[in-house]
């Protein structure tokens, strides 16, 4: 796994959460799909994700979306 499939995998899951609690618990919850949707959004366009630096730390391959300015392992 590169660390663009964990990223998109890290957010695909914590979309979802966001539903079922929202859904479940409490409607508040579907801020936290809204925060994960404008991180995403500013990661397209400036290039900084802190889930891919996180998963690059980890030892993740870089991938091609999030490679700027890592080094490969």
């Amino acid at each position: 796994m590169n660390v663009d499939r964990a990223v998109f995998a890290l957010a695909g899951t914590m979309v979802l959460a966001s539903l079922l609690l929202g859904w479940l618990v409490s409607p508040y919850w579907l801020l936290l799909a809204a925060f994960v949707g404008a991180n995403m959004l500013q990661a397209a366009f400036t290039g900084f994700c802190p889930a891919a630096m996180i998963f690059n730390k980890l030892g993740l391959k870089p991938g091609a979306a999030f490679a700027c300015g890592m080094t490969a392992r």
